[in-house]
């Protein structure tokens, strides 16, 4: 959300990345916390405000960014209705994805064929729905790219081009073409592009860049070039 902001060219979104490893509970440490009670990243801290602004959980900075900026939610209308439904779908259907699914499919320590094929079944639903509702528009909310769109993408869209769970063949995903032609369609904005580098510590050196506080770092922080071999 923060890149595609600057990518309309709104400076004020500038902003300050900063990797919290939750592997090593650094979530739990006591700055952290003050930030978000709940533990969970993301969280984010506004402070182009009078008094710091604490925002926590992805929908409600999504929400935030977007009313302050006045970008990716309608003013108003059935517009912004169907963006905020699928907004809250996507906060409610998660779950069932990553600490459902996710979990007893890749995480656990035994396979349980039962816990698996249960979160499973409720995945594919929920791709169904999401592959009939794309069917005859472009984006969630309609013709127009939304904050609805930006937090369904980093998992249904990761989902059905094999970026989440190694579990494209078992879910089939190759069935859902429209969820697919969505995925590759918001997939080449050089916003999402951006987005996906900051705080990742996997896979290509070139794409990672642990923490981003200018835009020029995508240019001279990146893991290849502060760790070359």
């Amino acid at each position: 959300m923060l890149e595609e902001l600057l990518a309309l060219g709104h400076s004020g979104a500038e902003y300050d990345a900063w990797l919290i490893r939750i592997n090593e509970g650094e979530q739990f440490g006591s700055g952290f916390v003050e930030i978000n009670p709940n533990s969970k990243i993301p969280a984010l801290v506004d402070h182009s405000t009078p008094t710091p602004q604490r925002v926590f959980e992805s929908g409600a900075i999504l929400i935030y960014l977007a009313e302050k900026f006045g970008a990716f939610l309608p003013a108003g209308g059935s517009a912004r209705a169907e963006c905020l439904s699928w907004l809250f779908w996507q906060m409610g259907s998660a779950p069932f994805l990553g600490g459902g699914f996710g979990h007893f499919y890749a995480y656990a320590p035994s396979k349980m064929k039962y816990p698996i094929d249960r979160y499973a079944m409720e995945v594919k639903r929920q791709l169904d729905v999401l592959d009939r509702h794309l069917a005859d528009k472009p984006y969630l909310a309609g013709s127009d790219y939304t904050i609805a769109d930006m937090a369904v993408w980093p998992w249904y869209g990761a989902l059905v081009k094999g970026l989440l769970y190694s579990a494209g063949e078992f879910l089939q995903v190759h069935t859902y073409t429209h969820v697919i032609r969505w995925a590759d369609q918001i997939a080449q904005r050089p916003a999402v592009q951006r987005g996906r580098m900051v705080n990742r510590v996997s896979g290509d050196p070139a794409s990672q860049l642990h923490e981003r506080h200018d835009a020029s770092d995508f240019d001279t922080q990146t893991q290849d070039k502060l760790n070359p071999s």
